[in-house]
């Protein structure tokens, strides 16, 4: 074949295959250590390969979920700090699996940029990896996409797919969701991966930059303190729902908060009550609340507040589930209950937040 001596490349286009070719083998040994029964964890191929079978599942539903990190990215690409959002990435998938009673079983991630930082992508990938390690699933594929033009230089998103089981007839929410069940909710690391837009507005109105101590966490820089991870409920949540029998149904509170989770969960006729005295609010929250001047029930809709999963039992079994995420190294606190609702408000709440510092 006669080669161009002035002919364009990909390369002269914004696309370095070989800084690909260079993050493939950065990232194998992180990929390598997510392996599990029924997956190998290498890369490389043109499809991942998960043996059902091999993972011990005899009758099993699948259960499938994606999502992203929304402008999260934004602070991440700012400040530089890339660990973290790999793991935030997986968070806001298999948490989503667990709450319908599902083992995430493999993750599939979605990286897409303007000019590829083997580095700082292989940093990103490190989490992801971390994230499925924590929560026993198998990375086992992914793409990489040099974009320019799309994205510029600097700029990046991800995008995460995983994959679980439950054998049928063990899927959650429960049938068995009635009235005077107890809600039950475990401690969030911080603000997660959601409302983040409205993080960044109140950022830019406070006039604090990335960089400058965090008001609420003043040993961390703002950009710092904010990236916190997502929580990871996995492990927890499974081990309550296998050894305890009680857990009849778990939300997942992302965008929307309680207001909007809590009921995608419920029978049509039931709501819930929450004591908002009870909510362990945390000084991010605080902050937030005060710099830009949210009102309550817009800090409820927006945030978690505090509180990352919601678990919904029996009172019978309240006290084995509590004792059982206790013993996982949860935070747990009782929240409120199960109600009727009718056609009334699907979450109401009493009192109000302690937002006192």
């Amino acid at each position: 074949m006669t080669e161009r001596k002035n002919g364009l490349t990909y390369a002269d286009a914004g696309v370095d295959i070989d800084a690909g070719n260079r993050l493939v083998d950065l990232i194998k040994p992180m990929v390598r250590a997510t392996a599990r029964a029924g997956a190998d964890a290498e890369i490389g191929g043109f499809g991942g390969l998960f043996d059902l079978k091999a993972a011990g599942f005899k009758d099993p539903v699948l259960v499938a979920a994606t999502d992203g990190v929304g402008t999260k990215v934004k602070i991440a690409i700012e400040t530089g700090i890339h660990n973290g959002i790999g793991i935030d990435l997986v968070a806001m998938s298999v948490n989503d699996l667990v709450v319908q009673g599902a083992e995430p079983l493999f993750f599939l991630d979605y990286f897409a940029c303007g000019k590829l930082d083997p580095e700082a992508t292989a940093a990103i990938v490190a989490g992801i990896a971390e994230g499925c390690r924590e929560s026993g699933c198998a990375l086992i594929g992914g793409e990489t996409a040099e974009m320019p033009g799309l994205y510029k230089d600097g700029d990046y998103d991800l995008a995460g797919f995983a994959v679980g089981a439950a054998e049928r007839g063990t899927l959650l929410p429960g049938r068995d969701i009635a009235a005077g069940d107890v809600v039950i909710g475990l401690a969030s690391s911080g603000v997660h991966s959601n409302g983040f837009s409205l993080v960044r507005k109140i950022v830019e109105k406070s006039g604090l930059h990335f960089d400058a101590p965090a008001p609420f966490a003043p040993v961390l820089t703002l950009g710092a303190a904010l990236l916190t991870p997502t929580r990871l409920y996995v492990r927890s949540c499974l081990r309550a729902i296998r050894d305890t029998g009680g857990v009849k149904g778990l939300a997942h509170i992302t965008g929307g908060g309680f207001t909007d989770n809590i009921p995608r969960v419920l029978p049509k006729a039931l709501g819930v009550r929450i004591d908002l005295a009870q909510l362990p609010v945390l000084p991010v929250f605080k902050w937030l609340a005060q710099q830009g001047d949210i009102a309550e029930l817009e800090l409820l809709r927006t945030f978690n507040c505090g509180i990352g999963m919601i678990a919904i039992v029996g009172r019978d079994t309240a006290a084995a589930v509590m004792d059982s995420f206790s013993t996982s190294g949860e935070t747990v606190m009782q929240l409120g209950e199960v109600v009727e609702s009718g056609d009334s408000e699907r979450v109401v709440y009493d009192g109000h937040l302690n937002m006192a510092w």
